[in-house]
């Protein structure tokens, strides 16, 4: 992806280019160990067409990088390597496999006069470790989210079976990766919660316990509106993975105009006296139809003897989501569809009307939304509650951020310096740009402010910062 800098205006010719993904691989050096053998090692590699001998000279160089840094700390192999054009990355999620993902540093173009060709000026210090690290770590959940383990399937189906589900899996995934749209909040892989009153709340929890007593097949539930999860009857790890496909992939492929309320007019269907406007988002397209497939997607979540797979049958009615995950050792039939269709359908589409209209009033009640001097991100590493006023929207394909990437820079050079100590500590920096960048690590919890006062001081800083947090967050952030 190309894109001019704002920064570049002292020269309007040169030109900015973001991260880019060069290459995605994943070995196993046990698989080949003799001379001869080692494109056996080689599980999957991106870009395909890469000729053989320069895949086996790649993988043979990140084992001889790992196996170099186990001489100075066994335990811990390398994480990342730092060259001038680019930077790569290792991480070891199972005994002996490695997946490792090569991205092309930032660079700047610069057009030289009397015909020679432009100088390239590579910007080695603008990635950041932890959140390349954490992409490739979410690359890896995604593929057990849906295949399980690399070992699991070695039992099943040995290296040939491994080698079909990850040229499957990571063929389509891969093309999802937008590194130029990296940030802070992919190292947390944090949830977003959508705030509700005591009342719905109990209405939303009410519901899932009817359609689980109702329909015993269903082993765990997970309700969610307009992409906030409200409920969830998964592990948080498994629960993350999860509401991340759901978020950054499902939903936005099935997006349809936003309905206001019980009136609009969007496909319904009459169930009584009751419009209902419920749909299958996996699985059956129509159930009138006669064709209709009834396969869902499987998935795989903890379970305490390891992992337990589940079909993920994902249901919408207007804004508001139901999952129901059910052992995959049950085969579902169209009754079942239909049966889940009925009993689901109306009472969704009551329940997200109900959310929607409760939301319209507290809206109303707080007043108009002004916009505030600062902008905020938080995590909490408890319960992966986040929030960002920072990013307008965050999805797989694109990340608007109401801010300069210098400043997401700076908030990941603060999480840096949080990850390195286990007490509170409070950071404070003047950016170039007159901005004040704040972090806070208090129990858990981590906020980071962006305060737009030209001439302000630290203490004025620091009081803002402070009704900030008494507003928003209930005093937690106070460390004096």
């Amino acid at each position: 992806m190309l894109m001019i800098s704002p920064k570049m205006a002292s020269g309007a010719q040169d030109k900015q280019y973001t991260p880019s993904l060069l290459s995605f691989f994943i070995y196993n050096p046990t698989f080949g160990p003799r001379e001869g053998e080692e494109e056996k090692k080689i599980l999957f590699y991106h870009p395909s067409e890469i000729e053989k001998n320069e895949k086996i000279r790649n993988v043979g160089l990140c084992e001889a990088i790992v196996q170099f840094t186990r001489t100075f700390c066994p335990t811990k192999p390398a994480k990342s390597l730092h060259t001038q054009k680019n930077r790569q990355f290792f991480f070891e999620p199972e005994e002996n496999f490695w997946i490792v993902m090569v991205v092309r540093n930032p660079m700047i173009e610069k057009p030289n006069k009397d015909g020679k060709p432009p100088t390239i000026e590579y910007q080695e210090e603008e990635l950041l470790d932890t959140v390349y690290g954490a992409v490739v770590r979410q690359c890896y959940s995604m593929y057990k989210l849906f295949n399980g383990t690399f070992g699991r399937v070695m039992e099943s189906g040995g290296v040939e079976l491994l080698i079909q589900k990850l040229e499957k899996f990571f063929y389509r995934y891969l093309q999802t990766l937008h590194l130029q749209s990296c940030d802070l909040l992919d190292v947390f892989g944090g949830i977003s919660f959508f705030p509700l009153d005591k009342m719905t709340y109990l209405k939303i929890q009410s519901f899932v316990n009817r359609v689980e007593e109702s329909l015993s097949l269903i082993k765990y539930t997970a309700f969610l509106y307009n992409d906030q999860l409200i409920w969830s009857g998964l592990e948080q790890d498994d629960m993350r993975i999860l509401y991340k496909y759901l978020t950054t992939s499902l939903f936005p492929r099935h997006s349809e105009p936003e309905l206001a309320g019980r009136d609009s007019p969007l496909r319904p269907e009459v169930t009584g006296n009751l419009l209902h406007y419920g749909r299958f988002l996996t699985g059956p397209a129509n159930l009138k139809d006669p064709e209709a497939k009834f396969r869902f997607p499987k998935i795989f979540v903890s379970a305490e003897d390891g992992y337990e797979e589940l079909h993920l049958i994902v249901y919408k009615a207007m804004s508001a989501a139901a999952c129901f995950m059910i052992s995959a050792n049950v085969e579902l039939t169209r009754e079942f569809c239909e049966q889940l269709d009925s009993l689901v359908g109306p009472q969704l589409t009551l329940l997200a009307s109900d959310i929607c209209e409760q939301f319209t009033i507290n809206r109303r009640i707080s007043g108009p939304e002004k916009e505030p001097q600062f902008k905020f991100i938080y995590f909490n590493h408890m319960n992966l509650a986040e929030k960002s006023t920072i990013h307008m929207r965050k999805t797989a394909s694109v990340c608007l951020t109401s801010v300069h990437p210098d400043l997401m820079k700076i908030l990941g050079d603060i999480n840096c310096d949080f990850a390195r100590v286990d007490e509170d500590e409070e950071i404070i920096v003047k950016a170039m740009t007159d901005y004040w960048v704040v972090g806070k690590k208090s129990d858990q919890r981590e906020l980071y402010v962006i305060l737009n006062q030209k001439n302000a001081n630290l203490i004025e800083v620091n009081e803002e910062v402070k009704r900030l947090c008494a507003t928003q967050f209930n005093n937690i952030f106070f460390l004096d």
